[in-house]
């Protein structure tokens, strides 16, 4: 029942932001920002806690699961370290998974030969 309940929740995150895509002005850029936004006010109002034990990977890996992880980490680092915390807390929580991507990207782009896209 986990697999569902993750696909049905992380599906329903992919459709809003599918909808927004087909049916306002927004670009991708503006919507997928606004998901990260949308995952610190869920975890501020703590609302994202619950949302995740329900489904798991379908609530984690999409943007809300960044946004969320954005705020732990400062909510912990204010906690440990004061006020600098604000400053710190985000990029400390979330440097694994920029490392991953920013290591990633430079493989890829080594690896693959670049072409012009028309």
């Amino acid at each position: 029942m986990n697999y569902v309940w993750a696909f049905v929740i992380g599906g329903g995150i992919c459709v809003i932001g599918q909808i927004l895509i087909d049916l306002t002005g927004l670009t991708p850029a503006r919507i997928l920002t606004g998901y990260v936004v949308s995952g610190v006010v869920l975890s501020a109002l703590g609302w994202f806690q619950p949302l995740a034990e329900l489904a798991g990977a379908g609530a984690t890996v999409p943007l809300l699961g960044f946004g969320h992880l954005l705020a732990e980490g400062v909510r912990t680092a204010v906690a440990e370290k004061g006020l600098l915390g604000v400053l710190t807390g985000g990029l400390t929580a979330a440097a694994g998974g920029i490392t991953v991507s920013l290591v990633c990207g430079v493989l890829f782009a080594l690896i693959a030969k670049s072409r012009d896209q028309n």
